[in-house]
């Protein structure tokens, strides 16, 4: 298969196993985790946790990625759409409130395979915003919330780190897509996201105006009870670092996006406490749950 499934379009050769484009992946989605996961936001994990499952590989590669060891093609296990499926209900049966597909888009064809049929609890689109509109379409219907990144508001910031310079008018087609989609987000009795699109921004250290970008463009494209976002401060330097991001945010940092967020328009959100930046919420890849 010639693969065009993100952004990158790098038309890379891909079977079942092996892939020689950015992603680095064969077309078999590869699994290095897939757990009930309690540090997603409150609307997500619930009391019962998220039913996460993380792929390996990734179409960004950034340079600070949190999930470094498993973003860069590291381990897993290839699986099937039918496997995959079977890994879902093995999930719901421990009682997760969702399932949650983190960093999905280069496996995209075989994990539409594995949602036909549908689920009984909510499906989440985890990624990272660098999407095409196109691939997008086909998961209409599929997928019940969507949950990406808005990393960039400057595309030198997005070069830099991510080398994606057209990041900001990506990720904001995506997302208008992924809006389309699911339409106003919408809250069940039991205070969970059921449905819609919840955005998430990472404040990078050093980046404030980066940040604000981003907090200003989601408050102009989205009226309160149209979408969620998500402002976190969680960032955590990793292993090959770029030297200028080797620190978390400050309290300055922190406190002045939190309070550019509360100025704008945007009302349906969550600010994370300082205190979240920490390995600790990194889970181990060591194929737990496979």
């Amino acid at each position: 298969m010639i693969c065009n499934i993100c952004p990158r379009m790098c038309g890379a050769e891909r079977d079942e196993y092996y892939g020689s484009g950015v992603c680095g992946m064969g077309l078999n989605p590869v699994v290095a985790r897939a757990a009930p996961h309690m540090w997603e936001e409150p609307i997500i994990s619930g009391s019962k946790g998220s039913g996460t499952i993380f792929f390996s590989g990734c179409n960004l590669h950034c340079s600070y990625c949190q999930n470094y060891k498993i973003s860069n093609g590291g381990g897993g296990e290839p699986l099937s759409s039918e496997q995959l499926r079977k890994l879902y209900f093995k999930l719901i049966a421990l009682g997760v409130h969702n399932i949650n597909l983190v960093t999905p888009t280069h496996f995209t064809d075989v994990i539409i395979r594995s949602l036909y049929g549908g689920l009984p609890v909510p499906v989440i689109w985890n990624c990272g915003g660098y999407e095409r509109v196109e691939t997008l379409k086909r998961l209409e219907g599929l997928v019940d919330i969507y949950m990406p990144d808005w990393k960039y508001s400057d595309p030198e910031v997005a070069a830099r780190y991510s080398s994606a310079p057209d990041y900001p008018e990506v990720a904001e087609a995506a997302i208008l897509e992924m809006y389309r989609q699911t339409g106003p987000f919408r809250m069940g009795s039991d205070g969970l996201l059921k449905s819609g699109t919840l955005i998430r921004h990472l404040i990078l250290p050093g980046y404030l105006d980066n940040s604000f970008g981003v907090i200003d463009r989601v408050s102009e494209l989205f009226s309160p009870g149209q979408v969620v976002f998500s402002l976190m401060s969680q960032f955590t330097p990793v292993e090959n670092v770029p030297p200028e991001l080797d620190r978390a945010i400050t309290r300055y940092e922190h406190n002045a996006a939190n309070e550019h967020m509360i100025d704008s328009r945007i009302e349906d959100g969550f600010c994370q406490e300082l205190g979240s930046a920490s390995e600790s919420f990194i889970p181990e890849f060591d194929g737990t749950g496979l």
